[in-house]
């Protein structure tokens, strides 16, 4: 019995230590493994584009060129666009804090008569956590430099990502010559149908979520608008983005809404406009774009999706919040198709054909 104890232990401690180094790899490995990461995600969603153009008289080198230049010129209008927004947004602070400051005072009274919290209490705790003399202590200087270091940092990411994904279009075929010099010649048939129906699976919910993103953002900015939201086109497109986190970005795209929408401006009807916007639009988006855009080709379980997002959270923060559903459910098309690996498809997927009654 002992020894039978013993045979369950050394795997299981194998692999928490295991698990544990991973993750910690990952984490410490994301300057180099996010962009590239990025980089296969998007190139598995331009190899369509790719394809359709070699038909002509283009050869891949040249069509994988274009497709690359393509998707950095639409990024690079996206940025444009919420550059322009950011810019009226600041602009506009100053009013934007007049406003405010009545429905913060009218907020901190509500709390100092509802709660146990008192405005001496307040004031002692501001003192104490005087951030604005901290943040003018720190030297200019160095936070200059920091600044700089991101920007730095994020431009030769983006360009990198790019560079990146040029190189795995137009050696794709390499690459999936590689995996298949892998296994035998009796599981070469198998390993390319996995290999196929992975890219379209990433191509799909790829190519459904660019056009959920795009119908979202025409939707959010006719609602808001409407509704008299200033930099409704900003608040929009970042609601929209924000889909791309199943379950929390669509609480996180209202806040917004709510914060720069109704806090900004102080008008009740402002408010009212937003929920209703959010509420018919999420209705649509869940009950009829969602199904017929996107569908369920991602077949990964609700409470998978949960653990996925925490997990990509912790790991590489937003960006790997972002990944984990299209990572996740290119792994599931795997684990679907390899034998040994099956057990832990039916896990993740929703499909009850697979026996929840046994």
């Amino acid at each position: 019995m002992i020894k039978s104890h013993e045979k369950l232990l050394f795997p299981l401690v194998a692999i928490i230590i295991g698990s544990y180094f991973f993750f910690n790899g990952l984490v410490e490995a994301k300057v180099f493994l996010g962009p590239l990461v990025i980089a296969i995600i998007l190139a598995l969603l331009l190899i369509p584009l790719g394809n359709l153009l070699e038909k002509g008289p283009l050869n891949r080198s040249v069509s994988s060129l274009l497709s690359t230049i393509l998707l950095f010129i639409v990024s690079l209008g996206v940025f444009a666009l919420i550059s322009l927004q950011i810019k009226s947004f600041v602009d506009d602070w100053d009013k934007i804090t007049e406003t405010m400051k009545p429905k913060v005072e009218q907020f901190t009274a509500y709390i100092y008569e509802h709660t146990p919290v008192s405005k001496e209490d307040f004031d002692k705790y501001r003192e104490e956590n005087d951030i604005g003399s901290m943040v003018t202590s720190m030297d200019s200087g160095k936070r200059a430099f920091n600044f700089f270091n991101s920007v730095m940092s994020f431009i030769s990411n983006y360009l990198l990502t790019f560079i990146y994904i040029f190189f795995l279009l137009n050696y794709r075929s390499r690459f999936k010559k590689f995996i298949l010099k892998l296994f035998s010649d009796e599981k070469k048939e198998e390993v390319k149908e996995i290999i196929t129906e992975t890219a379209h699976i990433g191509q799909y919910y790829l190519r459904g979520k660019l056009i959920l993103i795009s119908l979202l953002s025409v939707f959010y900015s006719i609602g808001l608008g409407v509704s008299g939201v200033d930099n409704f086109i900003l608040i929009s497109i970042l609601a929209a983005f924000l889909t791309l986190i199943p379950f929390i970005g669509n609480i996180i795209g209202m806040g917004l809404a709510v914060i720069f929408g109704y806090l900004t401006q102080g008008e009740t009807g402002i408010l009212i406009g937003i929920v209703i916007t959010f509420t018919i639009v999420q209705f649509i988006e869940s009950y009829i774009l969602e199904p017929y855009i996107v569908g369920d080709k991602v077949d990964i379980h609700p409470f998978f999706v949960i653990l996925a997002i925490i997990l990509g959270n912790m790991v590489w923060g937003v960006m790997g919040m972002i990944l984990a559903i299209p990572v996740l459910g290119i792994l599931n098309v795997v684990f679907n198709n390899v034998p040994a690996m099956k057990p832990f498809g039916y896990l993740l997927s929703t499909d009850s054909k697979q026996g929840d009654s046994q």
